[in-house]
């Protein structure tokens, strides 16, 4: 008798419990479970990637039962293929199209106006980068296919227009007369005119055909103020008079403002800005070099429904005001990666105040080397979920134990290059100390100090420098101890999606296999691990079966035998980095075509013994590989991109 089948209902249920990525799986079981894995509930906001290529036909028609979904389509062209691909859209999924962006395309006028007629449910248009469309400044010109470009872009409300080299006031203008209710607007790499026009000798003027002004975005932002409320000028060179004057356009409540790389920006500029903007939840100051403290301080006492900042690369601002940061009940997203002013004191000292204090949910200091302890700021922001300490060189094994007591909720984290990170400290031990070489280090210390930069004469020993110092390894004994204390390990972090070691060079097998095992890690890198082997990779192989991203480059200790072992259980793995890896052979290419159908990108550069001919029967049975780096492979040079 044979068992009933279950209802798609009762599937669905059940599947509504699994991660994602455990869901794609489990909907490749049977037709059942995949016709329950399409369930409305987890089909939100779903994108669809793919190339102009032949193979995109038969899957754009299995699209057509979509109610609504969003597409990026690259590599388009003026070619047949792209053309057939097109129409397919057309005709199978049309006015419920909500997305679409072209990246990587050269496709002309005529291509592009074929299909956007059609697509009346069109909500977000990415043409960032298509300079073909621009180029000739005719884009648009003629009237009736303005007015069918207008009736389909009734609703469109993001439009993405950054590193459009050949954008002018006149195809900008027929674009955006389209529209009418624009939410967000990317202007992000555009050469603007903000002052002075080049081409003229003369302060800007409206409706030049070879460059955009400020005139003419203020005329659009003037006339769609009352919905804007996100706007990306990074990479611009917008001055101070500008910004200010496009923050007191009336009715202009941002909620989003992007000013990355906007190097012509003041403090008094930023402080301008937060005055008239306060509504702001978004913030990128990113790399806006002229910067100061002043501006932290602005942000701090304007910008009260903050979310999100991005102070990254803003290397003349010290630790000033950041604990007043702290004090945004909103903020949950900080950004200081590169101030190398910022040590963490203040932020420890702001969110120790017993106020109202912000519930940081991500967090980056990468490159901060002043840094040195983390163990009070892990221990005051229990929120984080997403923590960066990549390059912050002074970071300890205490560090390291703060974070597994502390941080149980976080699902990124990113050690990388922190060369004082040891097994000891993955493990949550303290490393015992050797009376004997403490006394010895005493006696030493006791003779004149040099410098660093002092030569070694012969007859004077040079400095110790610590990342020099091996740190004691593992033995079985404190296995045995580890064990019955386990719980202060990084291995307590069971939710943990994201982990970066790379460049933690005091690593060994025993951490790895004690440690790495989180059922749901997606992506890990291990890169630059000297002491990492093939049991190590086992291992890590087998504890975190979810893995789609794996960095193995530059662990020379690596061979075919490691990876025999691993790819097996890696079935869902879509990158690979495997260079400066001596030990791999064409072997491990054979390994990856039986068992990493899914795979993406692979980086096989340097690996000696790997042959161009196993490279090329790599490339015809992936089906998904989309680009393989594998310079100086065989002997010679080649770099490859799909």
């Amino acid at each position: 008798m044979e068992t009933p089948a279950l209802p798609h209902e009762v599937i669905s249920h059940i599947l509504s419990f699994l991660h994602p990525s455990d869901r794609k799986e489990a909907s490749l079981v049977c037709r059942s479970w995949y016709e329950a894995s399409q369930d409305h509930r987890f089909q939100k906001n779903v994108t669809f990637r793919f190339p102009a290529c032949a193979s995109s036909l038969g899957f754009v028609c299995g699209l057509a039962r979509r109610h609504q979904c969003s597409l990026i389509i690259s590599h388009v062209d003026d070619s047949n293929l792209s053309r057939k691909v097109l129409e397919e859209v057309q005709v199978h999924l049309g006015g419920r199209i909500v997305g679409l962006a072209l990246p990587r395309s050269s496709m002309m006028e005529s291509t592009l106006l074929k299909l956007l007629p059609c697509l009346t449910g069109l909500q977000r248009l990415h043409l960032n980068g298509l300079d073909s469309l621009f180029m000739s400044g005719a884009f648009l010109s003629r009237e009736e296919h303005r007015q069918q470009v207008h009736t389909a872009l009734k609703n469109l409300e993001d439009l993405d227009l950054s590193d459009l080299r050949y954008l002018s006031d006149l195809t900008f203008n027929r674009l955006t007369g389209c529209t009418v209710r624009l939410h967000r607007l990317a202007l992000a790499g555009c050469h603007i005119a903000f002052e002075f026009d080049p081409y003229l000798g003369r302060a800007v003027g409206p409706g030049s055909s070879a460059m955009l002004s400020l005139r003419n975005l203020l005329r659009l932002v003037q006339d769609q103020s009352s919905t804007l409320r996100s706007l990306d000028l990074s990479r611009t060179s917008i001055t101070p008079e500008s910004l200010r004057a496009l923050v007191l356009v009336p009715g202009l409540h941002l909620e989003e403002l992007s000013l990355s790389s906007c190097k012509k920006l003041t403090d008094y500029s930023i402080e301008q800005l937060c005055r008239h903007q306060r509504g702001l939840h978004t913030l990128d100051l990113s790399g806006c070099t002229e910067l100061t403290s002043r501006s932290v301080l602005a942000v701090a006492a304007e910008l009260k429904q903050l979310q999100s900042l991005s102070l990254s690369r803003v290397w003349r601002m010290t630790e000033k005001g950041l604990a007043d940061l702290t004090a945004l009940p909103a903020l949950s997203s900080l950004d200081l990666a590169e101030c190398v002013n910022v040590s963490g004191a203040e932020l420890v000292k702001g969110l120790s105040s017993p106020q109202h204090r912000a519930q940081l949910e991500k967090l980056s200091l990468r490159s901060c080397a002043f840094v040195q302890d983390v163990c009070s700021l892990a221990q005051l922001s229990s929120s984080l979920k997403e923590l960066d300490l990549i390059s912050c060189v002074l970071l300890t094994d205490r560090s390291v134990r703060a974070i597994a007591s502390y941080l149980p909720g976080l699902q990124v984290l990113r050690l990388g290059s922190c060369k004082l990170i040891t097994d000891w400290g993955l493990l949550g031990m303290e490393e015992p100390s050797d009376d004997k070489q403490l006394n010895k280090c005493a006696e030493e210390d006791k003779g004149p100090c040099f410098t660093r930069t002092f030569g070694n004469m012969g007859f004077f020993q040079p400095p110790r420098m610590p990342f020099d110092e091996k740190p004691r390894l593992v033995t079985d004994e404190d296995l045995g101890a580890f064990k019955e204390q386990e719980g202060a390990s990084l291995r307590v972090i069971r939710g943990l999606q994201e982990l970066d070691l790379s460049g933690c060079s005091n690593l060994t097998d025993v951490s790895m296999m004690q440690v790495l095992q989180f059922p749901v890690l997606q992506r890990l890198s291990l890169a630059m691990l000297p002491e990492i082997s093939d049991k190590g990779v086992a291992s890590v192989a087998l504890h975190c079966p979810c893995l789609t991203s794996l960095a193995l480059s530059g662990c020379s200790r690596l061979t075919d035998a490691g990876l025999a072992r691993a790819l097996p259980r890696l079935h869902r793995l879509q990158h690979l980095q495997l260079a400066y890896c001596d030990g791999i052979t064409d072997r491990s290419l054979s390994l990856l075509v039986q068992h990493c159908k899914r795979l993406r990108t692979l980086d096989i550069s340097m690996c000696r013994d790997i042959t161009v001919t196993k490279v090329d029967f790599l490339q015809s049975h992936l089906p998904f590989l989309e680009s393989v780096q594998y310079r100086f492979v065989g002997g010679a040079e080649f770099n490859l991109a799909l």
